[in-house]
């Protein structure tokens, strides 16, 4: 079998000790060397084990022949674009179970028109993981309210609206939750 191991490690920008640190249980940075360069023999549960390690999905660690990699052709940084110094590839979006997608007609915020926003959905016993962050909250009447998570308290969530001028507004006990988790913007 061949690995993208290597490839996806680096373009999360992870070094092998941060992967050994958070496989569960951890490893050494040894170990995942070894299974990066074919080494040691990857099987279904080192590929599960670092796949939830580096945040993605077990099938994004695996060379298949009906999915094009997409490479690095260069590097933006402060003073312009650079060759990168070694090869990369990029990894495309995958879907995942509890995703929900809002598309931007209007720009608001830091978000433009033709927008897509891809939101994870969170239990109330999970709202704290949004604090600080972008999230959709359904309201009454088919309505919803987006904004950022500034608080919560006593099953009441303080959002605060994107954009200038708008006041905090406050949600009590909404049946979920979504918060932000990708950005897809085409030019």
């Amino acid at each position: 079998m061949i690995t993208r191991i290597r490839e996806v490690r680096r373009a999360k920008k992870m070094t092998l000790q941060d992967v050994a640190d958070r496989c569960d249980p951890p490893t050494t940075p040894q170990t995942i060397g070894r299974l990066e360069t074919g080494t040691r023999t990857v099987s279904v549960g080192w590929l599960n084990r670092i796949a939830r390690a580096l945040g993605v999905e077990a099938a994004d660690l695996v060379k298949l022949p009906d999915r094009e990699d997409i490479p690095v052709a260069a590097i933006l940084e402060h003073d312009g674009a650079h060759a990168p110094r070694r090869e990369g590839v990029v990894i495309p979006p995958q879907t995942e179970a509890g995703l929900v997608a809002m598309t931007v007609a209007a720009g608001v915020g830091d978000y433009r028109g033709g927008d897509e926003i891809w939101l994870s959905r969170l239990a109330p016993d999970r709202f704290g993981q949004a604090l600080n962050k972008d999230v959709l909250i359904p309201r009454p009447a088919g309505r919803y309210l987006f904004g950022r998570l500034i608080g919560r308290d006593d099953g009441k969530l303080h959002v605060l609206p994107l954009g200038s001028g708008h006041r905090q507004l406050v949600v009590t006990d909404p049946p979920w939750a979504a918060v932000a988790v990708k950005l897809i913007r085409s030019f």
